[in-house]
This record gives C-alpha cells, sequence and structure tokens, in this order.
C-alpha cells in the first residue's frame, strides 16, 4: 500500500458545537456501521471505475473519521488502489474538515503542490473530491436559500473556493430503487502555484441527501475544452434518504435588503414610531443591519449584527444611541446597574429581547426552546422563558399580503412587566420579519407592522 500521506488542518476554536447536529442522521451521518460505497472516474487520469467503500472508523462527541479503501471490491486490476481517511466535526457553521491520510496518489496524477516532494495534496480517491478546497466549512449548514460561502483547503492551504447552495433537485443514483431528493452544491475552485494547478481548479458539484451525505460528484477540471472530468456515485449504502430540511429564509441577511417599520404602543406613546433599516454588510451567514428613526418620539440610530447557523438565528451584538421625547419603562435585570441595561428603542430589541435563537435553523412547526440560567444571554436580559413555531399563517400588513412562519415567546423578567409578557412575531420568506406583536407584562401592547 505505500507509506501514508498525512495533512492535518486544524479547525478553528471559535466554531461551536451544533446543537442540531446528529450522528444518526444528518447531511452527513456517522452512526457505527455506517457504509458507503462509491464508484468513481476521471476522464484522464483514471479511466477505469474504481470502487471505494467508506466506513465510519472513529466517533468522539461532535467529530468523526471516515475510513475509505478499494479493497476487497473486486476492483480491475488497472483499477486504482488506496486507502486513507478523512475526519470532520459538527459544528455550528457547518461540517468542518479536520485532518486527512492516505497513501501516495498515483505518479501519474497531477502534482498538487509547489513541489513533488513531500506532497500533502491529493485528488485520487472520492472523498478527497468531495473535501477539495473546502474546508471550514466543507458543507455549510442550516442550507437555506441563497446560502454562499468562501473557504479554503489543501495542505497548505493554497485552495480558495466560492460554495454556492443552488436549491434541491431529484437524482438517480444505483444505491436506491428510486429518485432520491439532494441538495446541489456548486463551487468554483481555484489553486494557483501548484504544479497541477489547472487540475486543482475548476467547477466541482456535488449533491448531498439528507441521512445518507454525498451521492454524486462531478469535478470538471481547468485546462482547457479537453480537461479531465472527475465523476462519482453511490452505489451502495445501510443509510436511508430522508427528507431534507425546509431551506426557506425567513431572514434574509443580503446586502442592500432595506425595510421600514411602524411601531405603535397606545399606553406609552401617542405619535407612531417609524423606523428603517438596512442590511449593510453581510458574508457567510451572519450579518450587519443598520437601523435608524424616521419619524415619531425616538430619535435612534444603531447597529445589529446577526447570525445564523445550524442552531438557528442569534444576534451577536447590537449597539444604538437614542434620544427619547417619551419616558419609557424600565427593563432588568436587577443584576446588572441601570447602564448596562437593555432598552426598546427599536423594533430589533423587541424582536430579539430574551434569548436565541430568535428562530431555530429548521423552521418547522411545532419546533421549540427555551432559556438556559447558564447562559450568555441570561447574564444580559435575566430572562426565563418559552419559544414556540406555531406554523405559517397568512398575514397582511401594509407592505403586502404574505405566507409568515409565526413565532410565539413567553418571556419573563423578574420585577419588569415591561419586560414580561408574550411575544409573536411574523417573519416572511425572503422578507424577514413583517409583524410583531408584544403584550407586556403591564398592560401595554406593542405592535409592529412593515411598510415596505
Amino acid at each position: 500500500m505505500g507509506r501514508l500521506l498525512s495533512c492535518f488542518a486544524a479547525a478553528s476554536a471559535a466554531l461551536l458545537v451544533a446543537s442540531a447536529a446528529s450522528a444518526a442522521g444528518g447531511w452527513l451521518p456517522h452512526a457505527k456501521g455506517a457504509t458507503w460505497t462509491y464508484s468513481w472516474t476521471d476522464s484522464q487520469y483514471n479511466t477505469t471505475p474504481t470502487k471505494e467503500k467508506v466506513t465510519v472508523s472513529e466517533r468522539t462527541a461532535n467529530a468523526f473519521t471516515l475510513g475509505w479503501t478499494t479493497q476487497g471490491l473486486s476492483n480491475p486490476a488497472d483499477a486504482l488502489a488506496g486507502a486513507g481517511t478523512v475526519s470532520f466535526q459538527e459544528t455550528s457553521s457547518g461540517i468542518v474538515t479536520t485532518n486527512w491520510t492516505s497513501t501516495p496518489p498515483p505518479i501519474t496524477f497531477p502534482v498538487l503542490c509547489v513541489t513533488a516532494a513531500s506532497c500533502g495534496n491529493s485528488l485520487a480517491s472520492v472523498y478527497f473530491n468531495v473535501i477539495w478546497g473546502t474546508r471550514q466549512p466543507t458543507l455549510a449548514e442550516p442550507l437555506i436559500k441563497g446560502t454562499s460561502w468562501a473557504s479554503t483547503g489543501g495542505y497548505q492551504n493554497d485552495v480558495a473556493s466560492s460554495s454556492d447552495y443552488l436549491g434541491t433537485e431529484v437524482v438517480t443514483v444505483p444505491a436506491f430503487s428510486a429518485p432520491v431528493r439532494a441538495a446541489k452544491i456548486r463551487a468554483d475552485i481555484s489553486q494557483a502555484g501548484a504544479i497541477g494547478d489547472p487540475y486543482g481548479s475548476g467547477v466541482r458539484t456535488v449533491w448531498w441527501v439528507y441521512g445518507v451525505g454525498p451521492v454524486k460528484l462531478i469535478f470538471k477540471h481547468g485546462g482547457g475544452v479537453n480537461a479531465p472530468v472527475t465523476t462519482a456515485v453511490l452505489l451502495a449504502t445501510n443509510q436511508k434518504p430522508e427528507a431534507p430540511p425546509p431551506d426557506v429564509d425567513y431572514f434574509p441577511l443580503r446586502p442592500g435588503l432595506k425595510g421600514t417599520f411602524r411601531w405603535t404602543n397606545a399606553k406609552h406613546f401617542k405619535q407612531s414610531e417609524v423606523q428603517s433599516f438596512k442590511v449593510d454588510q453581510a458574508a457567510n451567514g451572519s450579518g450587519r443591519i443598520s437601523l435608524s428613526s424616521v419619524s415619531g418620539p425616538i430619535k435612534v440610530k444603531g447597529a445589529y449584527f446577526f447570525t445564523l447557523r445550524a442552531d438557528g438565528l442569534s444576534n451577536l451584538a447590537a449597539n444604538s444611541s437614542a434620544a427619547s421625547l417619551v419616558t419609557l419603562p424600565p427593563l432588568g435585570p436587577k443584576a446588572l446597574p441601570e447602564a448596562k441595561r437593555r432598552r426598546f428603542d427599536t423594533v430589533f430589541d423587541l424582536m430579539d429581547f430574551g434569548f436565541n435563537p430568535i428562530l431555530p435553523a429548521a423552521a418547522e412547526k411545532g419546533a421549540n426552546w427555551s432559556s438556559r440560567a447558564a447562559s450568555r444571554d441570561f447574564d444580559v436580559y435575566g430572562v426565563t422563558g418559552t419559544a414556540r413555531v406555531v406554523g405559517v399563517q397568512k398575514v397582511t400588513v401594509p407592505a403586502g399580503t404574505f405566507s409568515a412562519l409565526v413565532v410565539e415567546t413567553m418571556l419573563k423578567q423578574p420585577g419588569y412587566p415591561w419586560g414580561s409578557g408574550v411575544r409573536t412575531s411574523w417573519f416572511a420568506p425572503d422578507k424577514g420579519l413583517v409583524k410583531l406583536v408584544f403584550a407586556h407584562g403591564d398592560g401595554s401592547v406593542s405592535q409592529v407592522v412593515r411598510l415596505k
């Protein structure tokens, strides 16, 4: 088999464990005993179809290793022979590649390093093609409409990629008797400076089936009209396809997206407060939204930072300055000095108050979550409560009529009725928040509607 090549890709310490991930399912399941058998070819460097068997070799908490081999599969004599491993970690931003090892690639393959000596790069296996150039993350989560991300890869981090989720489509592969629905991921990959960098560059498309993993791959390498093409298909597996999670974007972080809200509360201010927002920056599932008052009793400017990860949509930080012409009730918690306590100055303050996530990643009817005392959110807000997805309802506001996802949140901030009560929020696909009703514990009701 020859000596083993080993390449370590350390995962960022900032990545968090994805609470929604599970060894038993997800986009890359890794339960004990899970197996997959693939067949792959390269139109120039591996023209004989080669079978590879993949198994789960290690599992530790949120990390796991897949091992692959060509042995014992009745491959033709002229097929490639090899073995290796790929290690992954499930994080809140998706599936991250942390390590890989293998037997040396065939000497006939392009050298994907500056020099051939001690080159830790290879595309001589199915999973090496899957992870090439997309290490952190290999697959972003959650996969929702418009998801795109940038990543790097290669032994010396010299391979760059830009990946896009193109939605789901039905595919047919030998592993299943009927077509299956798969998430289609297209990656534009570039490598510069390696001896074989045209081969390390190109366009790769991978079809992922929920509950199974990659089932099909096409890598169109760089190098002109006659450049090689790598293809792989899943021949067999003991994993069962599942319906993919909803991919509706209920809170788009799209640069340039704008909107205007009207906020009323008959008890605390007679004149409506009108505020506008704009998504200023967004990348890899996170974004910055600026907000300012248009008219009304609260003169405010602020910036809000949100991120969408596998554990849901969360508010990371906020800063604002306001000069209010009305006196609003105070908020807690008592444990914080008054200067450190939050205020309801904006529509987004009403929306994200209490605890994260604002929305779960899989925003399906019946999903529910609650506050945790041992959390950053409890230290900031001092709020206990529960939240649930009520379902999808039709709602009409000045901005239009929408089929919106409804989230109901019960909030309790001891000693502060203004920060307690029931909040109901409506989120429209590709639009975001369109309506909010907060029935406060002091008997007042804040109502927010989207104007445009």
